[in-house]
């Protein structure tokens, strides 16, 4: 009998302790069906989320680099058309025709009384977008009289133009704190923005045309054309629904903001033209969506000669 006790104390106890093991093993399975469970979940995410950022990535350098190529396209033509002078005599050539343009040109003013929204990033890339824009209104044939309006020189901006553009301060363009309705009359303003119900039919250089100093990042939904209501001033957008037509994507992505340079470009090109269709054609990027309608909804704004 003495010897049967133990036995069966030995027994209760491996049965207790498998009994807790049983329980244990449940719990660990358990945990282990769970925890790859959540971990999978926030993996798949985060793939996604690299995913998207680099596919934006891409687009946006495939565009810069059309961007480049159409820029050097036509610096080719206009240097075949032109006869060929030193650096220097071109250098006095272009000072002239910007100087020119200062009593003649039409007006275009940016807007840069909303930066306080934007991230240091943001800045950095107005501040390049601005360098190409000058860029091309220096090659124009008919260039802008530009200005930079409300521009502190104590602003995050104002340091990065002059850190990111070689000859900032020697730019031929009205660099300014003061406001555009400091400057002209409010009826004289045409303050651009996708969201204006106007289409722009032309460029009159009694008018002076505004564009809103953002990059695509910092734009809030309406956010020029809230600057415009708070001036009290007309507005417009460029004839892109006249002109283009969505076309299908993968991503079912269309958009209308466009950078404050290539707004510029396009408008410089109209200026030499005549003709939105080559404009738009020309420098609306192909990532944003749309491509020139094959028979324009209102063919009558193209001013063709």
């Amino acid at each position: 009998m003495a010897a049967d006790i133990p036995s069966e104390v030995s027994d209760m106890q491996i049965n207790g302790v498998s009994e807790i093991m049983d329980l244990l093993h449940i719990d660990v399975e358990s945990d282990v069906e769970i925890k790859p469970h959540r971990e999978d979940s926030l993996c798949s995410r985060n793939v996604l989320r690299k995913q998207r950022n680099w596919e934006r990535q891409i687009a946006a350098k495939k565009s810069k680099r059309k961007e480049e190529k159409q820029r050097r396209k036509l610096n080719r033509e206009l240097d075949a058309d032109s006869p060929q002078f030193t650096k220097r005599v071109m250098k006095a050539i272009t000072k002239e025709r910007l100087a020119e343009a200062q009593s003649t040109g039409p007006k275009l003013c940016v807007d840069l009384s909303m930066t306080d929204c934007m991230s240091d990033k943001e800045i950095s890339r107005l501040a390049g977008q601005l360098r190409r824009l000058y860029g091309s209104n220096k090659k124009a044939a008919q260039p802008f009289h530009l200005f930079l309006t409300d521009l502190s020189q104590d602003s995050r901006l104002y340091r990065e133009c002059i850190r990111m553009n070689d000859g900032f301060l020697n730019y031929t363009m009205d660099i300014t704190e003061e406001s555009c309705l400091d400057l002209f009359h409010a009826e004289t303003i045409i303050y651009l923005s996708p969201d204006a119900e106007e289409a722009l039919e032309t460029v009159d250089v009694d008018k002076v045309y505004i564009l809103g100093g953002l990059v695509d990042e910092s734009i809030q939904k309406k956010l020029s054309f809230s600057r415009a209501g708070e001036l009290s001033v007309r507005t417009a957008r460029l004839p892109i629904d006249e002109y283009m037509v969505k076309k299908n994507n993968t991503k079912n992505f269309h958009s209308k903001v466009l950078a404050v340079n290539q707004v510029f470009d396009i408008l410089l090109t109209f200026c030499d033209t005549g003709s939105w269709t080559e404009a738009l054609q020309t420098w609306f990027p192909q990532g944003k969506g749309y491509i020139i309608a094959p028979v324009p909804a209102k063919h009558t704004l193209d001013n063709t000669n």
